[in-house]
């Protein structure tokens, strides 16, 4: 079949993944909670011919499906989860699906039921090339489907449980408002939550008989923003509390804060977590409260690797245009129209800066290869932890109008629409191309890859940043 072969195999295929695509929009689930879409992506790997690994890394959502043996081993990342609150119907003003503005069902407001559904697609059409070609015993293809990204572990546990030990390389991709490679680094981050135990006593009649959680956490939180002035440029400290009391006459004795320790590198981050570990044992002493912690997630920053994201986006000449039609270029200015302007104006800067022209609102051409960012962003995902075990490639397709951020309505809007399918389809396109070239090719470009690989980690080694004890927080 080759690429040109593959190329075809999307196009005549688009129905049904547009409908697994809508159906997992249609159907958001939250971190470890998604059964739906994990089965609707199993079962369609299966009906291909793939043999599948299910409830890898302690987590029964999350599965490998592989086709094909021997080497080079070539890795797609697929996720699926979606994010709380952000229900939102395909148009251009708010409009939750089942609930009010203020407690809105979840939505795919990141474009995971994009993201997934493009490299189910593409994993299918590379084996459906391989199995054409008669490859047999040249090379494996695997699609990894990874939940649970929101929180930035579900990658940390599959990858602590060895899942992607034995890769060559690895592709993905990321809805956006561009087809642009991600060259720049994200945040490493730690995700620790710290619950406080103390004496419950009447708050009006024998507060001196209680000693309050709750001033813990406070004190805790007072000396996390005055440690701000003290952390490396770049770095984050963030935080909600989960659990402050039951009523203002109770001395509360249980409280909890949830930290999110963001810094350029993993040294960073764990250097991060010392220091507040040693506040909330303080907080602690002054309070006379017990404190413990637990590590939620731990993900590593991203290792962008220059030579597959040129190989990605090289895919261009084989998938051919992304065009969008007077309705939908009419949609987009009707749903940007609901932006702040000086966002709007701001995100227009950022894609001008990397080439994408003032004033397009649907970028269609993949862009020149150059930084799509600052070095590090001030994000962070647990794709991070993959980067450091093999070599990955990673591009975004326009998905969503330039203006529309991540994590909103007008995103989860975007990506149940025919603009964030055409994008799937075309990232689809260029991961399938990318990986039977790295399959079938010369090896060439493989090696280059982990040449770079080698050359950018330096001696660094990964290792899983979440406690070998922690196991993940699978619902019941």
């Amino acid at each position: 079949m080759g690429v040109r072969g593959m190329v075809r195999w999307i196009d005549e295929h688009k129905p049904e993944f547009e409908r697994m695509a809508l159906d997992i929009w249609a159907n958001p689930e939250t971190a470890y909670r998604e059964k739906h879409a994990s089965r609707r992506q199993i079962e369609a790997l299966a009906a291909a011919g793939f043999r599948i690994r299910a409830g890898v890394g302690g987590i029964p959502t999350a599965f490998v499906a592989e086709f094909g043996s021997g080497s080079p081993v070539i890795g797609i990342l697929g996720e699926f989860d979606a994010l709380p609150g952000l229900s939102q119907r395909v148009a251009a003003t708010r409009a939750p699906i089942g609930e009010g503005e203020f407690d809105a069902a979840p939505g795919h407001g990141c474009g995971h039921n994009l993201l997934g559904t493009a490299g189910v697609a593409a994993a299918i059409a590379v084996a459906a090339s391989l199995r054409l070609a008669a490859k047999g015993g040249s090379g494996t293809i695997r699609y990894y489907g990874c939940p649970a990204e929101e929180v930035l572990s579900g990658k940390t546990f599959m990858a602590r449980d060895g899942v992607f030990d034995d890769l060559d390389a690895a592709l993905t991709w990321h809805p956006g408002s561009a087809n642009l490679a991600l060259t720049s680094s994200t945040s490493a981050l730690t995700s620790a939550e710290f619950r406080f135990a103390g004496k419950a006593a009447h708050a009006g009649v024998s507060p001196h008989l209680g000693r309050s959680a709750l001033d813990a956490v406070e004190l805790t939180n007072v000396a996390a923003n005055y440690l701000r002035e003290h952390v490396p440029e770049g770095a984050r400290i963030h935080y909600t509390i989960t659990s402050g009391g039951v009523a203002p006459n109770i001395v509360p004795d249980r409280a909890s804060v949830w930290y999110y320790l963001r810094g350029a590198n993993r040294a960073q981050a764990d250097e991060l977590l010392r220091r507040l570990v040693q506040i909330a044992q303080g907080a602690a002493l002054m309070t006379e409260t017990g404190v413990e912690w637990e590590i939620k997630a731990a993900a590593w920053d991203v290792l962008p690797n220059d030579t597959l994201n040129r190989l990605l986006l090289e895919q261009r000449h084989a998938a051919g245009e992304l065009s969008f039609s007077e309705e939908e270029e009419r949609w987009a200015k009707e749903l940007t129209d609901s932006l702040e302007p000086y966002a709007l104006e701001e995100s227009r800067r950022f894609y001008e800066s990397l080439g994408v022209p003032s004033g397009t609102r649907l970028p269609t051409g993949a862009c020149v290869f150059r930084p799509s960012g600052p070095p590090v962003g001030g994000g962070s995902t647990d794709l991070g932890d993959v980067s450091w075990i093999a070599p990955v490639g990673a591009v975004t397709t326009t998905c969503a109008p330039v203006g529309v951020q991540l994590h909103t309505w007008q995103a989860t809007a975007s990506y149940g629409s025919a603009i964030g399918l055409k994008g799937m389809h075309y990232a689809s396109k260029l991961l399938a191309s990318a990986a039977y070239e790295l399959i079938a090719g010369d090896g060439e470009a493989l090696a280059r890859a982990r040449e770079e690989f080698d050359r950018r980690r330096g001696g660094t080694k990964y290792s899983p940043g979440i406690p070998a004890e922690a196991a993940p927080p699978v619902p019941t």
